[in-house]
């Protein structure tokens, strides 16, 4: 006869889910402490936006 274990799979849940939120809190204490960073990405589209922007707009001007 096998115990049963009340928190079998809900522990394990409940550890991702206090993970989870010990990530989302370190991200924000960085946001306030000014260490925040805009990604890579984000970055590179705006470049390319202004880019396109200008371009079409020596075109046809």
């Amino acid at each position: 006869m096998m115990p049963s274990q009340p928190g079998g799979s809900g522990s394990e849940k409940q550890s991702w889910t206090e993970r989870r939120r010990q990530k989302i809190r370190a991200e924000i204490e960085r946001n306030r402490r000014g260490e925040y960073t805009v990604p890579t990405w984000v970055l590179a589209l705006a470049l390319a936006a202004i880019v396109l922007a200008w371009v079409a707009l020596l075109i046809l001007a």
